[in-house]
């Protein structure tokens, strides 16, 4: 009897325990909150941000980042082409017949990732503006967007908006030249009439140049448009030594009464090298006088002249010639000052002098008119 009680209270402990247990989990599964079931993705390309144009000559380049999310911030997997389109309103509304499309990029973002958001893609686009565009809307801008759609063709709405001036450009000279002379790099070209299709457009010839080793091109005058003609310009800001390229545009700029002033640059001229590699001279030393010591102490010549005022000088060299022979250098090193005293002069001689001028490279100007002196 009292080994069937044990046996039978070991029973209802165990039994007691397995209700316990389910009991328990019961009560947790009535505690827990289910979340409400989530929407599938539609899968549309977040809008662009980051949409903008420039002009040059006909053509507006525009350049976007390709979205990689979708408009509930998943990893877009479903990338679709992107519709281009312009139109002549502030705003646009309504895209009918776009201007261009471009197709999803080579390497666009339609794979899941797992670790973090796919990388940005670069897109971009060029619209070609008709002369017909740009004769009848002189003074308006032309409005930009873009439209990313997902495989299903389906479009979360318009980028942010660009504008672009539409007014006329005209051609480059096809004559432009360079040349390096003493006072500078030369250029030179045949200019055109400033025709105004209005009276609030006007242009201005634009100058460009970069080194011939780099690739980035500075602007170094801006110059007006006048009369037909040779136009002619000279480059003092360059350095000797040196390989350069030159090139023009010639730039509408826009005064409207609403809007502030914008600018527009034409194609660009063929570009000209020029290696500006300095044979010049300096200029001929001018006002040479040639002075006796004077009696009762040791003969010398004293030799002045007016000082050249080139911006590369580095010195004189002081000449001198007896009897019509051929004329000698005095010096060893360059005269730095415009004045040299010859001691080496004897009673009874008549002394010819002349002066020449060498810049920081060495070349080397004419000798100066002679100018003579007798020693007693």
């Amino acid at each position: 009897m009292l080994t069937s009680s044990l046996c039978s209270m070991k029973f209802c402990r165990r039994a007691y325990g397995i209700w316990f247990v389910l009991a328990l989990s019961v009560i947790q599964l009535g505690c827990a909150s289910t979340a409400a079931p989530q929407p599938p993705s539609l899968e549309l390309p977040k809008p662009v941000g980051d949409l903008h144009a420039s002009r040059k000559g006909s053509q507006v380049t525009l350049a976007w980042t390709v979205p990689s999310r979708t408009t509930d911030r998943q990893n877009l997997r479903h990338l679709g082409r992107s519709e281009i389109c312009r139109g002549l309103e502030i705003v646009i509304v309504q895209c009918d017949v776009p201007v261009g499309e471009v197709s999803p990029p080579a390497a666009a973002p339609i794979e899941q990732r797992k670790n973090g958001p796919a990388p940005n893609l670069a897109a971009s686009y060029t619209d070609t503006l008709s002369a017909e565009l740009q004769q009848q809307n002189p003074t308006a801008d032309a409005t930009y967007a873009i439209a990313v759609f997902n495989t299903r063709n389906r479009s979360a709405g318009f980028s942010n908006q660009v504008h672009v001036p539409l007014a006329p450009t005209l051609p480059p000279p096809s004559d432009f030249h360079g040349e390096v002379t003493a006072d500078g790099v030369v250029l030179t070209w045949t200019g055109v009439e400033d025709a105004h299709p209005s009276p609030s457009i006007s242009h201005i010839y634009r100058v460009y140049r970069r080194d011939a080793s780099g690739v980035n091109w500075y602007v170094i005058s801006d110059l007006p448009l006048e009369a037909p003609g040779t136009v002619r310009f000279v480059d003092h800001s360059f350095e000797w030594e040196k390989t350069y390229d030159y090139r023009l545009a010639i730039v509408s700029v826009v005064k409207a009464d609403s809007n502030p002033t914008s600018e527009v640059e034409g194609d660009d001229s063929a570009p000209v090298q020029v290696v500006a590699r300095d044979v010049f001279p300096p200029a001929v030393p001018t006002g040479l006088q040639a002075v006796f010591s004077g009696p009762g102490q040791k003969p010398f010549v004293d030799l002045i002249w007016a000082p050249d005022t080139d911006a590369d000088l580095a010195g004189y060299n002081v000449y001198r010639s007896e009897n019509g022979s051929q004329p000698a250098k005095l010096n060893e090193e360059l005269v730095k000052a415009p004045a040299y005293r010859d001691s080496g002069v004897s009673a009874g001689r008549e002394y010819e002098y002349s002066i020449s001028a060498v810049d920081v490279r060495g070349n080397e100007s004419t000798r100066s008119q002679p100018a003579s002196e007798k020693v007693p």
